[in-house]
């Protein structure tokens, strides 16, 4: 019996080491059974080697604005070489990998078009800009080693001053770029958020790090009664301003220009949201945060925490792969599992913390909070 726990530990050891003998290999592919899991193993092996090529097809049907070219009309590679000015037989090769990722099909006249994961690229708001925003993600994983020694200036700190500075020293270029990109993104944020929290009984919502106030639009067209204020760096607020007045909504929402880090948040809202805010930044400028809000918030004033989140204990697929390395990339912030995310929230005093099942995690994950009574 004492000799139990021990052979419960070392067996996944010992199955692991033969797993990864050749010889154990070489036999199981012989079997019935051998054979059909190392097909499976071998696939999804495979499907992991060639994921940084299928990154880089679908990148260039977006770059190449073949998606679009087939959204209009089905079309013949020689006619798209043409309008694309590549050669014939290299825009046969592009497309025929398309439809091997399923996002085009080729018809029985020789025509491609899209398939409908290629369309829900083009239906998905600000995907296409991500999409190619990612050749500068994709530089700094080209050599993931060098990433992980750092720190070192990566393509994504270039890009990205404005988050990187906190907004010192950056110009209303950087900022515009920083948050028009953020902005594409904020409809599908916006869904998942008010899914994962409503709002309902709420007076007025001030949306810490708002941008140009794509969040802000989205909720408030969503809850009619409801009030804002956005707080986001003077360089910003000229875009949240436009935005808002287009939108039809400039007259719901006071607009705070001043950075997060310098001084208090200002008082007035019963909720605060921080939408792909916290991710960006390291442990400290997250606590002094997470303080200014509780400060700022009145006794039973909600918190609202809406980013892409770790899976902690059990990674997930997108956040632990995809958002890790990206954060790691711009050479700030980290991807937090809601856990983590909680567990500073109670730091800096708040109660109640929920944390939804996440509709997709891809996309965003929420955390809520109360500030007690």
């Amino acid at each position: 019996m004492s000799g139990a726990p021990l052979m419960g530990r070392a067996w996944p050891l010992r199955w692991d080491r033969l797993v990864a003998d050749s010889r154990f290999q070489a036999l199981a592919a012989r079997l019935p059974f051998g054979r059909s899991l190392a097909r499976r193993d071998g696939r999804a092996i495979f499907d992991i080697l060639q994921g940084f090529v299928a990154a880089q097809v679908l990148g260039a049907l977006v770059e190449t604005g073949l998606l679009r070219r087939l959204l209009a009309a089905p079309a013949r590679a020689d006619a798209l070489a043409l309008a694309i000015g590549l050669p014939p037989e290299r825009v046969e090769i592009l497309l025929r990998a398309g439809v091997a990722l399923r996002l085009l099909k080729r018809r029985r006249d020789g025509r491609h078009a899209l398939a409908r994961r290629g369309a829900a690229i083009l239906g998905v708001p600000g995907l296409e800009a991500m999409i190619a925003h990612n050749r500068a993600f994709y530089a700094d994983m080209a050599d993931p080693v060098a990433l992980l020694r750092g720190p070192e200036e990566t393509e994504l700190s270039r890009f990205w001053p404005y988050v990187l500075s906190g907004g010192d020293g950056v110009g209303r270029e950087s900022a515009e770029r920083y948050s028009d990109l953020m902005a594409q993104s904020q409809v599908l944020v916006a869904q998942d958020t008010l899914r994962q929290a409503p709002l309902a009984r709420l007076r007025c919502l001030m949306d810490v790090g708002g941008g140009s106030g794509a969040f802000l639009s989205e909720v408030l067209r969503a809850r009619p009664g409801l009030s804002a204020m956005l707080v986001d760096l003077p360089e910003v607020i000229p875009a949240a301003r436009a935005r808002l007045a287009r939108a039809g909504i400039a007259d719901r929402v006071t607009l705070c220009p001043q950075s997060f880090r310098d001084g208090p948040l200002p008082r007035g809202a019963d909720a605060i949201s921080l939408v792909r805010v916290l991710y960006d930044h390291d442990d400290a400028s997250v606590r002094a945060l997470l303080a200014r809000c509780f400060a700022a918030l009145p006794p039973g004033g909600r918190l609202i925490v809406s980013e892409p989140m770790s899976g902690g204990d059990r990674p997930d697929p997108a956040t632990d792969v995809y958002f890790a390395f990206y954060t790691m990339a711009m050479g700030t912030g980290c991807t937090r599992s809601a856990t983590r995310i909680s567990e500073m929230c109670r730091e800096a005093g708040f109660t109640r913390l929920r944390r939804p099942r996440p509709q997709r995690s891809f996309v965003t994950s929420v955390v809520t909070a109360v500030k007690p009574d």
